[in-house]
């Protein structure tokens, strides 16, 4: 039997309903009860060009060569831009970068060794018979399991490109590594780069290629100080390298708009341990050795901790939003312990609704429901011609699951969803950030005063009055009485 999907499923108008530049929220909240609003540099504030990719992975991959003595065949690889998405969790001892979905399940079809496929089959077995990985092999609070990485943070692209270019050339002339090792020296590599300041030098080379939407920071930060509220900015980078890109973006007095700036504040230990004092440093960035009992408006400070920080401002609570991109390191404590709000940025959003908003994503989407609503009521029919039918639906179903998959990227597909069930790091968006959006420039389509609230969701068992009954105007499932549509 074939089954095609007609275009009458789709009701005019269905596409484009989400807009790229709008912000999303888990939980209620008014942006007139916010007084204070706080922000991460790098990835917030700033936003890079994807040309960062490429030199952080092909200095990693040089340091790689020249200091660590890897072999020189390395150097024929390039960055892959579009090879990997954020998310991801890899299991050190199987050499094995996959997508796990939020109740730890192996997406089957995104688990890659090197830069190839591992079939189904091989990963169900190097599992015990599942895809199920239990919950003490994955990642702890902040994404460091004993066994599985998970790379949350945008930076992680290019490493998790190059560990996987580095297995290929290993698998590919059967070359014998220790996973630990290579793991262990690439994530070295890696932070090298960042440490000992190459890619900042990069980025001040060349503000105006690596430095996106300056304009648009300035105007949401003039217009929050307009409004009378208080900014402050907390920060792992370096003072001299905050300074260039904020001069770039906002103008020479851009200090005049923060009450609080903080650089290398080692976060996410900021947010969690007590034991490193505040220092001050003097405008050039230089380090004065007097013991802070206040922070003071205008001056630079650096490393401290929250703790101090509360201390010494007052500023508790559902008052502060503090925005960053890193969920764990950023986000989650300040929720959690603090009682922040958290606004999450999500440079992959914008893409990612313009795909949903395609036509092809909203036919695939649409058949896709239709087939599993058909398999669901169907099922209990089992003479074996009704069997061969629902064979090749479940067949079908999945080829439409996969070509959907791929729109998002051919490897892993989105960050937010496996298949049908969130993703592991969408699931952790959900529970760390009121609110998200692909860059703070969002703000500027928003009042100041503004109340977001978050849509009701359905719940599963409230999911058949949603589709049956309230959606039939948007997204119409063609069950039993749309049958006319199905050939």
């Amino acid at each position: 039997i074939s089954i095609t999907c007609s275009k009458n499923l789709l009701p005019p108008g269905v596409c484009n309903l989400l807009n790229p530049a709008a912000i999303y929220a888990n939980n209620e909240i008014s942006l007139g009860d916010v007084e204070i609003y706080g922000f991460d540099y790098d990835y917030t504030l700033a936003q890079y060009s994807n040309l960062l990719h490429s030199m952080i992975f092909n200095t990693a991959r040089d340091i790689l060569i020249e200091q660590f003595k890897y072999p020189e065949g390395l150097g024929k690889y390039d960055y892959i831009p579009g090879f990997a998405i954020r998310g991801l969790h890899y299991d050190v001892q199987k050499s094995l970068l996959m997508k796990i979905d939020a109740f730890h399940y192996v997406q089957l079809g995104t688990a890659y060794r090197g830069l190839k496929p591992v079939p189904d089959e091989e990963v169900i077995e190097l599992y015990g018979g599942t895809q199920h990985i239990p919950l003490y092999q994955m990642s702890d609070f902040y994404g460091k399991g004993p066994s599985l990485k998970q790379f949350m943070d945008i930076f992680s692209l290019p490493e998790m490109t190059l560990l996987s270019s580095v297995i290929d050339y290993f698998i590919t002339h059967g070359i014998e590594f220790d996973q630990v090792h290579l793991y262990k020296d690439i994530s070295d590599a890696i932070r090298d780069v960042h440490v000992k300041g190459v890619m900042y030098k990069w980025i001040e080379k060349d503000l105006e290629q690596y430095i996106l939407h300056g304009d648009e920071i300035y105007a949401v930060l003039n217009r929050l100080v307009n409004h009378k509220k208080k900014l402050f900015l907390i920060t792992n980078s370096p003072f001299s390298f905050v300074d260039k890109g904020m001069k770039h973006m906002v103008g020479k007095n851009w200090r005049d708009l923060f009450d609080m700036v903080i650089v290398q504040a080692d976060k996410p230990n900021f947010f969690t341990d007590r034991r490193k004092p505040f220092r001050k440093l003097d405008d050039k960035g230089s380090l004065q050795w007097d013991k802070i009992n206040q922070l003071e408006k205008g001056k630079i400070y650096k490393e401290g901790n929250l703790f101090d920080f509360l201390r010494l401002t007052g500023w508790r609570g559902s008052k502060v939003l503090y925005f960053g991109d890193h969920l764990y390191s950023d986000l989650a404590d300040l929720m959690l312990r603090h009682g922040w709000r958290t606004g999450a940025i999500v440079p992959e959003l914008e893409t990612e609704i313009r795909i949903i908003n395609t036509e092809q994503y909203m036919h695939s989407l649409t058949w896709q429901q239709a087939l599993t609503g058909l398999l669901e009521r169907m099922q209990m029919y089992q003479d074996a011609e009704s069997k061969q039918v629902l064979l090749e639906w479940m067949k079908e179903r999945q080829e439409i699951r996969s070509l959907t998959k791929n729109l998002f990227n051919p490897q892993f597909g989105s960050i937010f969803r496996t298949f049908h069930n969130p993703t592991y790091f969408s699931r952790r968006l959900v529970r760390f950030s009121d609110i998200y959006m692909a860059s703070i420039s969002c703000l500027l389509n928003y009042d100041v005063n503004f109340t977001f609230y978050p849509r009701r969701t359905p719940l599963q068992h409230e999911a058949p009055l949603w589709m049956d009954q309230l959606c039939t105007g948007c997204m119409k499932t063609p069950f039993l009485e749309e049958m006319v549509h199905i050939r």
